[in-house]
């Protein structure tokens, strides 16, 4: 079994998963700016939470994954500083919408109403200081954090501290979520009914 001692995922998970309120109703999100700070309301419990390892999620300093989950665009309001937000990339299916000021994705939404996640916008919740957001529950596109620069040797010991924190690691996305993107592509095509 690797070792994984001294494996770092992301500040939000690394002393352990905080388990979310199923109550809870939402709170603000904030970017890193000292002055001015974009402020985010998002206004709805969270859902499919997960570590994230693909090169296109913000990440914090040092963090070799995100941390991101999703939520009704219709929850996702821009309160404060939103002249400060630019689309990293608007040729991407998610359109990250990041503070010129400090770098940090605040929200990311998807315009194309084929797309089988039209309608979530991706946060994150680790922006808040609201307690109760939805816990992680799952690892995705974990492979891809080669991309990023992460020795492929270290793969062994990081897939180990994903399970060890109860984050099973996909080189995808969850299965609930893969089937959901099949189902989607299945009806439009005709061979599942509508």
């Amino acid at each position: 079994m690797a070792s994984t001692e001294g494996v770092k995922i992301h500040p939000a998970v690394d002393n352990g998963i905080k388990q979310g309120n199923p109550g809870f109703s939402g709170g603000i999100l904030t970017c890193k700016c000292a002055t001015n700070p974009v402020k985010v309301r998002v206004g709805a419990q969270t859902a499919h939470n997960h570590v994230c390892g693909c090169t296109k999620c913000w990440k914090p300093e040092g963090a070799i994954f995100s941390q991101v989950a999703v939520v009704s665009r219709d929850a996702v309001e821009v309160l404060e500083n939103g002249d400060k937000l630019q689309v990293v990339n608007k040729d991407a299916p998610i359109q990250r919408y990041a503070c010129t000021g400090c770098g940090v994705h605040m929200y990311g939404r998807i315009e194309n109403k084929d797309h089988p996640f039209y309608g979530l916008d991706f946060v994150h919740t680790e922006l808040s200081d609201e307690a109760g957001w939805s816990a992680p529950e799952f690892a995705a596109f974990v492979s891809s954090v080669i991309e990023s620069g992460v020795d492929p040797s270290r793969m062994d010991g990081i897939r180990a501290r994903l399970r060890e924190l109860g984050l099973e690691p996909y080189d995808a996305l969850s299965p609930p979520l893969m089937d959901a993107i099949a189902t989607h592509v299945a009806k439009r095509s005709g061979k599942l009914a509508a």
